[in-house]
């Protein structure tokens, strides 16, 4: 018997198949948790681009002349 025909035979992944049957698809969301996470990424992708930015402004080199021919 292979580890998945074991894990879907035991009674816990049979009560987890009727749970996943039950719950209204339509009703499913990332709640709260998944708000602040991406507030989360959101402000520091907002704090990286304004180092990124600061931090190529503060970069200065000397351009290169054309070569005379």
């Amino acid at each position: 018997m292979s580890a998945t025909q074991a894990l879907l035979t035991s009674p816990s992944a049979a009560d987890l198949v009727t749970l996943a049957q039950e719950l209204d698809e339509n009703k499913v969301t990332p709640g709260v948790l998944g708000f602040i996470v991406f507030a989360v990424m959101g402000l520091g992708v907002w704090f990286l681009m304004k180092s990124l930015n600061r931090h190529m402004g503060r970069v200065d080199f000397p351009e290169e002349t054309e070569p005379k021919k």
